[in-house]
């Protein structure tokens, strides 16, 4: 299977957060979409390993992604690594996906910049003939970046509107790390009461500035071409 656009997030929920809405909506356009979880989340405060795996399944029915893997690499350890390196790159290959999305590189938590870091190596070397994984090598011709800090102003934005929704919903399956009055597991972050209305706010924000109700950031490294400018923006 070849997918259209594969997500690597370093947690279990990191591509629901950031960029869920555009997954669902690839989804509905008929893409073929896909996610990457680098670790298991098992030193998250709540829930277990085992759980979130729960979770993440249902969230990637909700957002229908034709893919959803698990590299198991070591939670709060990520680091870049040949083995680690090779096992991104046989994904890479196994799928050889159009679009790639990851992490933006400066981020408080040391696994997302981690995973930033890994992936775009990977993508870069997936394109190397004398890496041998007894597949034939690609490089993915577009690599995203997802999570941008306040003051880094985003390549693009996708309008999630329609689909802030099924958005909320892959989020609200992760429900072992959202707020639940009834859990005796300590708190966090992302189990405040107002965690979500954080994260809605912030793709507000990337929807008022091109005057959408809910948007998503990306961010290039590359400038991307164009070729017919006037039916890429009035397709």
């Amino acid at each position: 299977m070849q997918l259209d656009f594969l997500v690597f997030g370093a947690h279990p929920d990191d591509a629901e957060l950031f960029v869920g809405g555009t997954l669902a909506k690839l989804s509905d356009l008929g893409y073929a979409t896909g996610v990457v979880d680098i670790t298991r989340g098992e030193l998250g405060t709540r829930g277990t390993a085992a759980v979130r795996g729960r979770e993440a399944r249902e969230a990637a029915r909700i957002l229908g992604l034709a893919v959803r893997e698990n590299l198991g690499l070591p939670d709060g350890g990520v680091s870049i690594t040949d083995a680690a390196r090779m096992r991104v790159i046989r994904l890479l290959r196994k799928y050889r996906p159009r679009v790639v999305a990851t992490h933006y590189w400066d981020d408080r938590h040391p696994d997302h910049v981690h995973t930033s870091r890994l992936v775009a190596e990977a993508v870069h070397h997936s394109g190397l003939a004398k890496i041998r994984t007894g597949q034939p090598r690609y490089r993915p011709p577009v690599l995203l970046f997802f999570k941008l800090p306040w003051n880094v102003a985003p390549s693009f934005v996708v309008d999630i509107g329609a689909w802030a929704g099924r958005r909320d919903a892959a989020i609200a399956a992760h429900r072992s790390q959202l707020y639940d009055p009834a859990s005796r597991e300590p708190s966090t972050n992302l189990s405040q009461p107002d965690f979500l209305d954080r994260v809605d706010s912030v793709h507000s924000y990337y929807g008022a500035i091109v005057r959408k109700g809910k948007a998503e950031a990306f961010y290039l490294k590359e400038p991307l071409e164009i070729g017919d400018p006037v039916a890429h923006f009035y397709p």
